[in-house]
């Protein structure tokens, strides 16, 4: 692991578990739910403001960000991360810090309207569940606001121009985005108030086509790589990795020197190193380390 990754590590750490203790449950049982639903590069963003006034939206959670009338009111973007993996778990709002602040603000403004744009059903439904937010009353496809020629064209220009549209204003990307601006993008349909049509052309500082793949050998050596950090494990005896769709379950079993620890807070640690390494370095959910100590050397 080179020092910039694992300082990127120590960092993501870090944001991931401060928080926590600072976060409280919040009734948003109130909040209406609508989610809009398109593939990636189909138009969602740029349609936004107009399917939020139709349906009478408040606010509109976008890509990490959660928008009003062309405003950022919490969060931060996804497009801001400098590669895609932490930016498809930014938009997922994976991060506590990040959560904490959508999920405070939005509890402060019940009740209210709220539309979750997502590439997918199921990214919806990850949003939704990581918030707390109560499940959609309604999902708009982009095919009931776009034709398929529209469509297309979208996604030609995507693919061409890895560029990406953002329902704000431009001064607010200036200070909320690391990428490239590229233009102010107008709305065809005039809104009574002006801020609402405020949407701007960016291009992320990552580029990305097709889906990721991570192969479980890839997987494997990461564990093992982040394992044998430190002074305790002596020996890996075995190692079993059960992928689940997006999550992950991890079985070891170790040789140990205790040093001046125990065994428990050991293993501990150990669960900890390898959940908060494997989720950072891959975008996926580690859902269980069990390790199971063979011997201890003294």
């Amino acid at each position: 692991m080179t020092q910039k990754a694992a300082n990127r590590f120590r960092s993501e750490e870090k944001e991931q578990r401060a928080p926590r203790a600072k976060s409280a449950p919040q009734d948003l049982s109130r909040i209406e739910v609508l989610a809009f639903v398109g593939a990636a590069g189909t138009g969602k963003s740029q349609r936004a403001s107009q399917v939020a006034r139709q349906y009478g939206i408040d606010f509109v959670i976008d890509d990490g960000l959660l928008v009003s009338k062309g405003q950022i009111m919490a969060g931060k973007s996804a497009k801001s991360e400098k590669n895609l993996v932490r930016a498809i778990r930014r938009a997922l709002f994976e991060y506590a810090p990040h959560r904490v602040e959508v999920v405070s603000f939005l509890a402060s403004h019940v009740p209210c309207k709220v539309m979750v744009i997502a590439t997918s059903n199921s990214m919806m439904e990850k949003i939704v569940e990581k918030l707390g937010l109560p499940r959609p009353q309604r999902i708009i496809d982009i095919t009931e606001v776009a034709s398929h020629e529209e469509i297309d064209n979208a996604l030609k220009e995507r693919r061409e121009k890895k560029q990406h549209v953002v329902p704000v204003s431009r001064t607010q990307i200036q200070r909320n985005f690391a990428g490239k601006l590229v233009s102010q993008l107008k709305d065809l349909f005039k809104s009574k108030d002006r801020q609402d049509d405020n949407r701007t052309v960016v291009k992320p500082p990552f580029s990305f086509d097709g889906r990721v793949t991570i192969e479980e050998e890839a997987i494997l050596a990461m564990i093992r790589r982040l394992i044998v950090m430190g002074d305790h494990v002596h020996q890996v005896r075995e190692l079993n990795l059960v992928p689940d769709g997006d999550v992950l379950n991890v079985n070891l079993v170790l040789d140990i020197k205790l040093g001046d620890k125990n065994a428990l807070y050991l293993a501990r640690l150990l669960q900890k190193k390898l959940s908060v390494g494997l989720s950072f370095f891959t975008g996926m959910e580690v859902k269980k380390v069990n390790i199971r100590i063979n011997e201890v050397l003294l």
